[in-house]
């Protein structure tokens, strides 16, 4: 008898005596875990949803996937039981008005929300990272807070990103500063204008749920006109010394018109951009608003990014140039925190009276 063949045959039947302890018992995963394209589609639970979102990488495939296919986003965002009027303001220049603004308003956008964005800076910036024509003669808000044209006459849609609705503005809106000083009730034509273009849209059910209102980096007659017609401010602050300067100055303002224009509007949010966190400045600084300011600073902090900066030169938000990069996952948390304030303040506010028991 062949001893080495005895060897082997011993060593095949041990091999496979340890193979099958090893070996679990035979599974389908792929009918228990959602795949990647399935994401996006409302097939699949929200409590596998949920779980999925932990990762960033699940995070930035289905965002990829939702813009791709033109389906907004499965994740929910609690409605505001009336539109939400947000002047993006900050005298200071540099800070991210128009970037908080396009992308915030875009990031709502892909969840199903209504979006307004009024642009009301001369140079056109947020009309061109919407790709909306915004050329010397366009109708936009030049038409509205000088000649009194109805808003819903000029209100144009994004092309790229399906409920997201613009009020263009053109290099017109440079000299409308002079022209509005001579005009009745000059500080408030836009607040005019958009509780008009609201009360219509509340008439046939088709509301706003946003409306962002992006300022020219001054306190001039244009932003005194949004300050006038917002219910809220978004502060968008640089990471950065000066910053802390410009909202003070800021802040003064918004006493003087809540004391003389518009006793509703208030600071309902504050969100920290272009933060790096590499260095021990933008921690400063970021530290420095949070005990400040609280809860109305957004936890979400923008990182500084090239894709961000990229964007508008292809005529686009981040949300839809780059929708898996950090940059667009950072505006997409930031808008969910923005939404989901409304949910706190009233369960806050439903608090209040069992406390006072």
């Amino acid at each position: 008898m062949d001893t080495s063949t005895d060897a082997a045959s011993a060593v095949s039947r041990e091999t496979a005596t340890e193979v099958s302890r090893e070996t679990p018992p035979a599974v389908s995963p792929l009918t228990s875990v959602p795949r990647a394209a399935d994401l996006v589609s409302e097939r699949v639970p929200e409590h596998a949803l949920a779980s999925d979102r932990s990762t960033p990488l699940a995070q930035a495939t289905e965002h990829s996937l939702a813009v791709a296919a033109g389906r907004p986003l499965r994740r929910q965002l609690p409605r505001p039981a009336s539109s939400r009027v947000m002047v993006v303001a900050n005298q200071k220049g540099g800070v991210g008005k128009t970037t908080t603004t396009v992308n915030v308003a875009a990031a709502l956008a892909q969840h199903g929300l209504k979006v307004l964005v009024i642009d009301l800076d001369p140079q056109g910036n947020a009309s061109t990272a919407l790709a909306v024509e915004h050329g010397e003669g366009t109708p936009g808000s030049y038409q509205v807070l000088v000649e009194g044209t109805a808003m819903d006459e000029v209100i144009v849609e994004c092309p790229d990103v399906p409920g997201l609705f613009v009020v263009p503005a053109t290099i017109d809106l440079a000299g409308a500063e002079i022209e509005l000083v001579s005009l009745v009730a000059r500080e408030t034509r836009l607040r005019k204008a958009v509780d008009a273009h609201l009360a219509e849209c509340a008439e046939v059910e088709d509301s706003y749920d946003y409306v962002f209102i992006d300022c020219p980096p001054s306190l001039g007659l244009l932003t005194v006109n949004a300050l006038s017609a917002g219910h809220e401010m978004l502060i968008p602050i640089q990471c950065e010394y000066y910053a802390l300067e410009g909202l003070s100055q800021l802040l003064h303002t918004i006493e003087q018109i809540r004391e003389h224009l518009n006793p509703r509007l208030r600071v309902g949010a504050i969100m920290l951009t272009m933060y790096d966190a590499r260095t021990r400045l933008a921690a400063g600084v970021a530290d420095e608003v949070r005990e400040h300011f609280g809860t109305v600073v957004l936890k979400t902090a923008i990182p500084r990014s090239v894709r961000i900066s990229e964007a508008p030169s292809y005529g686009q938000t981040v949300l839809t140039y780059d929708p898996g990069s950090a940059g667009a996952l950072s505006y997409l948390e930031a808008s969910a925190e923005l939404a989901h304030q409304i949910t706190e303040q009233q369960e806050a506010q439903a608090a209040r009276p069992e406390e006072s028991r």
